[in-house]
């Protein structure tokens, strides 16, 4: 969680954006990257040049010889009016043409704008982002991981986006997401995907997940959601690992570039050097990743409908609700053998209508539907209130019996301010029971996990709801005799009248 000072700082931060006339906070946050991104850059080039000097190894900079008054340290120096210039005309362009050449960043940074105009406004965002950095450096010297924190600093600063999509995008919660990729546990090697992916949260989260998986245990540490974390990857000890890691392992799409452009900032800001996210419509005729993924993890959009002429002719789904054709489209992206972990309202599990109960077939007849976890209905909130499940399955094999988990508590409130409360909630005993699971002895359907089987979910007409299927026990409440009753009513009835009595006396 960021300390007070840095919620400050951030709230400073979007203060002075409102206050200059750039109000919407998808372009305020793409813009506040931007400069994230220029500070981040110098950063790690500082921080390459130091491990090289300590190593002995080669180093290359980024900025080069002739490139050194692009760096942040050089033109956050400057007077306002000069630096507004320096950075429109000089560090921007620059910016541009960071990565590969034709990678997706440079592709889609192509047409991006530097909207920033007021060289006011310019200098009190640069000096507050200094001021974030300097606190960030203070808690990494007192033992809390750098990317631990930014982390958390972006994801405090894209709550600000505290409303839902015209098409149902939404952030979601990184304990989620962590929650997710314990379950479906990607890694190395893997390919793997959001076909939603908007700032890239799902493929950051699959990249810690790997990453603390091949971390020392001396150097992992219980998160306050109860959930391991470590971000050192020190027994990946192959450089092709990393190569492997950083530029071939992680696929987004998304419709909108300018989430694109966040996202791919976002990874490359957390180490990924080249991750490959595209402006696409993966519903659309334009997709065509069939087989070809290890991995998948999303949270699709929730309402909206996509247009039937533009719908990919692959999809076997006779519908254009985009919640329905997302688990289609998710199932034809991955290999055989690939797994999943998808976020889907409550109305996917029980919906009567034909394409409903042919999603769920496909899940339960063309996939093995190893889990389904209720959530409650606060934890996408304030975006939205609606129920969720989360949906585990892998592409082939057969469904025998489905795990069922209901989840009271993610760990936070459930109101629209999300607060921590005591504890992990339940994410802790979900994660310890699904690596058990298989060893679950009994199978009560009265408790918070258990299990279905495939003939039982055919025979309820493929209804995936918890409800469905768990038994709530009811304790018998047991009353006195009518006339047990009756008499003490007489009884206290003749002590008012006597203390009524009493009254008049005095």
């Amino acid at each position: 969680m960021l300390n007070p000072t840095l919620k400050s700082s951030i709230g400073r931060l979007w203060d002075k954006f409102w206050s200059g006339g750039i109000s919407n906070p998808l372009t305020a946050i793409e813009q506040i990257s931007y400069l994230l991104f220029m500070k981040r850059l110098d950063e790690m080039d500082i921080k390459k040049r130091q491990d090289a000097e300590f190593t002995g190894e080669a180093y290359k900079s980024l900025f080069g010889n002739d490139k050194e008054n692009l760096r942040w340290s050089h033109f956050r120096q400057m007077e306002g009016g000069e630096m507004l210039t320096h950075i429109q005309t000089k560090v921007f362009p620059f910016l541009k043409t960071i990565g590969k050449e034709e990678s997706p960043f440079a592709k889609h940074m192509g047409n991006a704008v530097f909207i920033i105009s007021k060289p006011s406004l310019l200098v009190e965002a640069v000096n507050i982002i200094d001021d974030i950095f300097e606190e960030i450096a203070k808690q990494d010297s007192a033992g809390q991981g750098f990317q631990d924190t930014q982390g958390d600093l972006y994801e405090y600063l894209l709550s600000e986006i505290t409303s839902a999509g015209k098409l149902g995008q939404f952030r979601t919660p990184r304990h989620i997401i962590q929650l997710i990729c314990e379950l479906v546990d990607p890694k190395l090697g893997d390919t793997i995907c959001d076909p939603a992916c908007g700032t890239g949260g799902f493929l950051l989260g699959a990249y810690q997940h790997i990453l603390t998986a091949h971390t020392s245990k001396e150097h992992r540490k219980t998160d306050e959601n109860g959930l391991t974390r470590g971000d050192l990857g020190d027994k990946l000890t192959d450089e092709r690992q990393w190569t492997h890691l950083k530029e071939k392992t992680f696929y987004g799409y998304d419709m909108d570039e300018s989430m694109v452009r966040i996202g791919l900032m976002n990874l490359m800001m957390h180490g990924i050097s080249n991750p490959n996210i595209e402006q696409k419509d993966t519903l659309s005729k334009k997709y065509d990743e069939n087989n070809f993924y290890d991995c998948i993890m999303a949270n699709p959009p929730f309402k909206g409908s996509i247009d039937k002429g533009d719908i990919n002719e692959s999809l076997s789904l006779a519908t254009t609700k985009t919640e329905l054709l997302f688990i289609n489209t998710i199932i034809k992206s991955l290999k055989i053998g690939g797994r999943a972990g998808v976020i889907v309202p409550d109305g996917v599990l029980f919906g009567s209508s034909n394409a409903h109960k042919q999603a769920r077939k496909m899940l339960i007849n063309e996939c093995e539907l190893q889990g389904v976890i209720s959530m409650p209905s606060g934890v996408f909130k304030p975006y939205a209130g609606v129920s969720t499940a989360i949906l585990i399955f892998v592409k082939g094999g057969e469904t025998e019996k489905v795990w069922f988990y209901d989840m009271q508590s993610d760990g936070y409130t459930l109101d629209d301010k999300r607060s921590k409360i005591n504890g992990g909630g339940d994410l802790p005993d979900i994660v310890a029971k699904w690596k058990t699971r298989k060893d679950q002895t009994e199978n009560k359907l009265n408790s918070k996990f258990f299990y279905v089987n495939k003939s039982d979910i055919e025979k309820a007409d493929f209804d995936l709801s918890i409800n469905r299927y768990k038994v709530t026990d009811y304790d018998e409440m047991v009353y006195e005799d009518p006339k047990v009753i009756l008499g003490k009513i007489e009884s206290l009835e003749q002590e008012i009248v006597a203390g009524l009595s009493d009254l008049k006396n005095l």
